[in-house]
């Protein structure tokens, strides 16, 4: 299939390593046009400053969408209108409001659109499926997830920092994918309480956001996401009646990837403890392509899609609603 990146930041260079040996970028671009230049040179693929003219293109098959947050939704729209199948990085959007059209543009034109919650796809997460799945923690009952890390310098001069570009701060960053699992492990929720705070940096929106989600059933997803954590963190801890997961680290500065697996004995005690680590570099980009070509293949909806993104979001904006800042434009 043929490809199109609009978008050729640090997201955009990863997803173009990723087409490797599956797909063809035909085409790049990006509102400077030597980032477009830069990706598109090595595969002699045409580099533009206007992203309207590469989403139009007769010989563009799928369109991966890897703007900042306020293009992400005005891209991929363009792009279903045309007819393209649509890999658009998370959030998708800054608000839910911004992919209603998206979708019935999609539902018209019949194109796929998968949304990049790309941390579904990390190797932990897998096994952290299957074993649930597999019944080896028994049924769920609620789930602790922390991410974070420290910003850099001037992170408050950044375009995350600037409402009417992100749609919000840390929550919209990285709290995004710790709801994405929750419902993924948990399910809907239909109860938030949750609060954005801004305790460090110099900025109108969130460095700090803590939520309590509930489901129907009554399972809790207790998250907290933090770009004041100094020393950079990932953890997801899943807990069952028979058994707990946690996982922690995605490589990098979040430590080594691992799971493990607590068994609960029939008489209580020190559960049987089983360890896997994952210290390969991070595929979780290339699994998630592979499994957006096979949703094309089969003509089926990818999940993540733009239902789960439009849920994601409408948590954001409701713990948003909640707190006392106006995170929106």
């Amino acid at each position: 299939m043929n490809v199109a990146i609009v978008g050729c930041g640090l997201i955009g260079r990863k997803r173009a390593a990723s087409l490797e040996g599956r797909c063809r970028l035909v085409a790049c671009a990006d509102r400077v046009w030597e980032r477009a230049e830069a990706l598109a040179a090595p595969h002699g693929a045409a580099a533009e400053e206007d992203w309207q003219r590469v989403v139009g293109r007769a010989d563009v098959d799928v369109v991966i969408v890897a703007t900042l947050h306020d293009s992400l939704a005005p891209v991929a729209l363009a792009a279903v209108a045309n007819g393209k199948h649509v890999l658009v990085e998370k959030p998708a959007a800054r608000c839910p409001e911004e992919l209603a059209p998206v979708a019935e543009a999609a539902a018209r034109s019949g194109a796929l659109v998968r949304v990049g919650y790309n941390h579904r796809y990390h190797p932990a997460l897998r096994k952290a499926r299957e074993l649930v799945d597999g019944g080896a923690i028994g049924d769920l009952m609620f789930l602790r997830g922390r991410y974070g890390h420290g910003g850099r310098v001037g992170y408050d001069r950044e375009w995350r920092a600037d409402p009417s570009v992100s749609g919000g701060g840390e929550l919209i960053d990285q709290g995004v994918h710790l709801i994405d699992l929750s419902r993924w492990f948990l399910g809907d929720f239909s109860e938030v309480h949750g609060v954005a705070a801004t305790y460090f940096w110099n900025m109108p929106v969130d460095d700090n956001a803590f939520l309590t989600l509930k489901t129907p059933a009554g399972k809790v997803a207790f998250l907290h996401a933090s770009c004041t954590e100094w020393k950079n963190l990932f953890s997801v801890e899943i807990y069952g009646r028979t058994g707990k997961l946690d996982i922690s680290g995605l490589g990098g500065s979040y430590g080594v990837e691992r799971i493990a697996y607590y068994r609960m004995l029939p008489e209580m005690g020190p559960p049987e403890t089983t360890i896997w680590e994952y210290p390969r570099a991070d595929a979780s980009w290339a699994l998630e392509l592979d499994e957006f070509l096979e949703d094309i293949r089969l003509g089926r909806q990818p999940s993540p899609g733009l239902r789960d993104a439009a849920a994601v979001l409408r948590i954001v904006t409701s713990v948003y609603s909640q707190s006392s800042h106006d995170h929106h434009a």
